[in-house]
């Protein structure tokens, strides 16, 4: 499914939308070329979840973790990773447990050592703004994709 993104603002409420379907222990994929709005998405859903500090884009340390009482989410920038096995090196499938919701721009650096996503998102840029091409897991279904789609009720 795709959308239109016409704004910052909308790729803000994309991430918000994701935050209120996904449920601890899933996987995002977030793919697409530097600029096309990753981490913006990433700070709508964080946001939403209720995290009240500044969150940043993990390219230098790979993971940023955002503690919530319920839930930790974790955003993962593979964009430096050398190797897939590097994620083996720094203890990744630890991260991936029933408390957590684990975000992963740059999927592709991490090739097999990956699970599947139950989200993936494609963004590209789409001046002047962004496109967002949605692929829910097959478990989720078409009703999964309609309530990311909807118009957002913020």
């Amino acid at each position: 499914m795709k959308l239109y993104l016409a704004d910052e603002e909308a790729t803000l409420a994309l991430g918000r939308r994701v935050y209120r379907l996904m449920c601890p222990g899933s996987v995002v994929f977030l793919r697409g070329t530097l600029g096309a709005g990753k981490t913006t998405l990433v700070r709508g859903l964080v946001g939403a979840a209720g995290y009240p500090g500044a969150v940043k884009s993990p390219t230098f340390t790979l993971v940023e973790g955002y503690a919530l009482p319920s839930l930790t989410i974790y955003h993962f920038d593979l964009y430096r990773l050398a190797s897939p096995d590097e994620l083996e090196w720094f203890g990744f499938r630890d991260y991936l447990h029933e408390n957590s919701l684990c975000l992963i721009e740059w999927p592709e650096r991490g090739g097999d050592a990956l699970p599947e996503p139950d989200l993936r998102i494609d963004l590209t840029v789409d001046l002047p703004g962004r496109s967002a091409i949605l692929h829910a897991d097959p478990r989720r279904g078409p009703d999964f994709l309609h309530a990311l789609t909807a118009p957002d009720r913020d």
